[in-house]
This record gives C-alpha cells, sequence and structure tokens, in this order.
C-alpha cells in the first residue's frame, strides 16, 4: 500500500478513535505494526496531525507551550 499525508493521517485518526489511545501512541503503534522507523514518516505527517501531536506533548509538558494567539488573563 502507498501512503501520502492524507491517507497516513485517516490512519493514524481511525487507530486512535478505535484504540482509545493518544495519537502519538497511535503513531508509534502504526510504526511497530508495520515495520516502519519513527524517523522516516515525517514526511507523512499532515499539518492537521502535526498540530494534534504538538498539543498533546503540550499539555504533556514535553515541549514548552506556544503563546501565540493567547491573551493574558
Amino acid at each position: 500500500m502507498l501512503l501520502n499525508s492524507k491517507r497516513f493521517g485517516l490512519l493514524i485518526e481511525d487507530i486512535v478513535k478505535t484504540k482509545k489511545i493518544s495519537y502519538m501512541d497511535a503513531v508509534l503503534h502504526y510504526c511497530e505494526n508495520n515495520n516502519l522507523d519513527t524517523g522516516a514518516i515525517n514526511t507523512l505527517i499532515n499539518k492537521s496531525l502535526k498540530e494534534k501531536l504538538k498539543l498533546e506533548a503540550e499539555n504533556l509538558n514535553l515541549i514548552q507551550k506556544s503563546d501565540t494567539g493567547k491573551l493574558p488573563i
């Protein structure tokens, strides 16, 4: 099966919904099951999936939260 970023994003969305796991875990799950190197899938991650992964990473304090678009309270 030939993968493009749109197809990969849909596969990851399906894994997230069916297995009820995070996007990061879904990407890792897909890579493990299909013998893919996680470093080789960067071209398959589309903008939508990248934003979801970034939000998860920010919520887990794995990366610094971006301050763009938020007004101070």
